[in-house]
């Protein structure tokens, strides 16, 4: 029974790596940058159809 506390701690005490973190964040921000200038891109083009 104590071996399995021991194990237990053992994986809660190991620091959790995640490999592809940080490309994900990084992907994650140019999307979200992408997206941001589409829409004021695709807002700009609305505006100068209105205007003529």
């Amino acid at each position: 029974m104590e071996a399995i506390f021991d194990d237990i701690t053992e994986v809660l005490r190991q620091p959790r790596t995640d490999v592809w973190g940080k490309a994900r964040a990084i992907v994650l921000d140019l999307a979200g940058k992408l997206l941001t200038g589409l829409a004021i891109g695709i807002g700009f083009a609305i505006v100068h159809a209105i205007a003529g």
